[in-house]
């Protein structure tokens, strides 16, 4: 049975096994990136601080930091799209979309930087956390409402081209629920 709201037949078949595919790539890419461990001299210290790592690149200069905070932005980021395409509901609240994405992104960046702890060159820092979380919210934001409502016109484009002429100017015959006999 379909789901009120959700993309309908073969092609959101498609769709959602397409997102589920691209979903799964971008994980193991992500782990391969921030779990691999690092060979390096020495590791700097955990950072804890709120925007210490930020304010840190800033001092390096603006092209040393944008590509920095960039990468910050853009690891998760994806996910902004693809956890609500391997969702497939097309009428839902934006809002409560975003707050799904975006909590599920943060859990995502909370659970990697926790695994980092115990990968030899990799650090924990609470900045990376923050930007990956803001990149889920920007990506979700830029793309996922517009590609809905685009997704929403198709659908009733080739809804309003299925139905016969005569049903749609009449409309459908409406039906009486069964009402059981009395004992």
């Amino acid at each position: 049975m379909q789901r009120q709201g959700s993309i309908g037949g073969s092609a959101a078949i498609r769709l959602r096994a397409t997102g589920c595919v691209l979903l799964v790539v971008h994980l193991v890419l992500v782990a391969w990136v921030t779990l691999r461990p690092l060979d390096v001299p020495w590791v700097m210290p955990a950072n804890l601080h709120p925007f210490a790592g930020i304010r840190a690149d800033l001092r390096l200069g603006w092209p040393e930091a944008a590509r920095r905070i960039a990468d910050g932005l853009a690891l998760l980021a994806p996910l902004g799209v693809l956890l609500p395409l391997v969702h497939g509901r097309l009428r839902v609240s934006p809002l409560a979309s975003l707050i799904r994405t975006v909590a599920a992104g943060a859990l995502l960046s909370l659970a990697i930087e926790l695994l980092q702890t115990g990968v030899p060159g990799q650090v924990v820092d609470v900045d990376s956390l923050l930007l990956n979380t803001v990149g889920v919210a920007l990506a979700h934001t830029a793309v996922v409402p517009a590609a809905r409502v685009w997704l929403r016109r198709r659908s009733a484009r080739r809804v309003s081209t299925a139905v016969p002429q005569e049903e749609a100017v009449q409309g459908r015959t409406p039906t009486i629920s069964r009402v059981g006999i009395a004992p």
